[in-house]
């Protein structure tokens, strides 16, 4: 049987999901070949190709943020017993940004529901905490939002915080690499390969972010 797990020890990709649409889309590498890679199941990756995992997530190219080179992927192209080789050379990160939530302009405020929704459809790994941070909302709208208790649910529908401006893309790129690493964490306490059904049950709770005093939409 081949491995489809990844090496617990190893560093998943930014975005593992994202990147697994982008190599489905661009490259001719195996399903186990791209499972691995991204800490997936290979039965959700043909779920990809079929357009049944993954639907309204975007590619993210491994090869331009540095993850991966033409190269490797050549090479495991050539040998599907190949098993892909992540980048040593360092993702570049965003500038700290001080603590608490951050500001959005008015403008944006009427958006955040939706943004708040698609974090929770495309990326439930994401904790409350970081929700918060990275969209500068409070714990009380997310809990709406996802218990479809909001005063606005009939009309809230899941958009990309990057393209509504919210947050950028090398920030929501953090966030999600923070929530696989813990993932990871856990998993490895536990005995489990961070691919396994319930690796992120019990998670040790996180400290909460302060939520400041931004409005509401």
């Amino acid at each position: 049987m081949a491995t489809t797990r990844r090496n617990e020890a190893s560093q998943l990709p930014l975005m593992p999901k994202a990147t697994a649409v982008w190599l489905v889309e661009n490259t001719a590498l195996t399903f186990d070949q791209i499972a691995e890679f991204c800490g997936l199941h290979p039965l959700e990756v043909k779920g990809i190709a079929d357009g049944e995992v993954a639907t309204g997530i975007s590619g993210l190219d491994p090869v331009g943020n540095g993850q991966l080179t033409r190269e490797e992927i050549e090479r495991c192209t050539n040998d599907s017993k190949a098993r892909l080789k992540l980048s040593e050379s360092p993702v570049p990160v965003a500038p700290a940004r001080g603590k608490g939530a951050r500001y959005t302009p008015v403008s944006k405020r009427q958006d955040r529901p939706d943004a708040i929704a698609w974090i929770l459809k495309f990326h439930p790994e994401i904790p409350d905490s970081q929700i918060l941070k990275l969209l500068g909302t409070t714990k009380a709208t997310v809990d709406a939002i996802r218990g479809r208790t909001h005063w606005n649910t009939a009309n809230i529908k899941p958009r990309d915080p990057v393209g509504l401006g919210i947050c950028t893309q090398i920030e929501l790129d953090q966030a999600v690499a923070r929530a696989a690493q813990r993932k990871q964490a856990l998993a490895a306490k536990r005995g489990l390969s961070p691919a396994d059904p319930g690796a992120d049950e019990a998670a040790p709770p996180e400290t909460p972010e302060d939520p400041a005093a931004n409005s509401e939409a």
